[in-house]
């Protein structure tokens, strides 16, 4: 028994070596003294954009300075200024953070979304990866044409036609860049493992 029981504790010790923990952050904050000229250039020209420290998928995205600083901009313009509206925007970032399971999107613009007048149901039916009831014709249309082309990397043509109908070129457009800036996004964080605040609710894995 004492030889079965040895075997297994070195079997898991083992085991304990081997497997990373998932929730070990790879690119964690560079401090200030430690960042090149590029990067605290970076950092300052973040603080002065956004009124606040680097955070986020931006501080994997400061090992590389340029890319970080064009990430923002191009944000500026999707977080805040699609002609979506703040709620279709939220929306479409909780479809995308649910379809690459993305913890950290999740938690920061799941209340948002509700604040812009997403209903709970709905986003709790995006968590499950659920078709959610009650949507009103708007979300209907951005859930179709999201979910087609995160799962089938491409989009029908019955749902190309409702979005052109309504929303026009610029807002399909804006849909399709809202989507994929936010899996660029996910990325990111995805392979940097950035955490989130301990006790913040986590999505579970996506069903598929």
């Amino acid at each position: 028994m004492n030889r079965v029981l040895s075997f297994w504790f070195c079997a898991l010790a083992l085991f304990a070596v081997t497997i990373p923990a998932v929730a070990q952050d790879r690119l964690p904050p560079i401090p200030a003294e430690k960042q090149t000229p590029e990067q605290r250039k970076a950092s300052e020209e973040f603080k002065a954009n956004r009124k606040q420290d680097v955070f986020g998928p931006f501080v994997p995205l400061l090992r590389s300075p340029e890319v970080m600083i064009r990430a923002m901009q191009l944000g500026d313009y999707l977080r805040y200024k699609t002609t979506l509206g703040p709620k279709l925007n939220e929306f479409v970032i909780l479809i995308t953070a649910r379809q690459w399971t993305q913890q950290y999107e999740w938690f920061v613009h799941y209340p948002i979304a509700l604040k812009e007048g997403l209903t709970p149901d709905i986003a709790k039916a995006i968590a499950d990866g659920r078709r959610p009831a009650g949507m009103d014709a708007d979300e209907e249309l951005n859930y179709d044409f999201c979910n087609e082309l995160l799962d089938n990397q491409s989009v029908s043509d019955p749902t190309y036609a409702r979005a052109m109908k309504r929303f026009g070129e610029q807002g399909t457009i804006e849909i399709v860049s809202v989507a994929a800036y936010y899996t660029f996004q996910s990325m990111v964080l995805n392979t940097a493992r950035t955490p989130v605040p301990p006790g913040a609710p986590a999505l579970p894995p996506f069903p598929r």
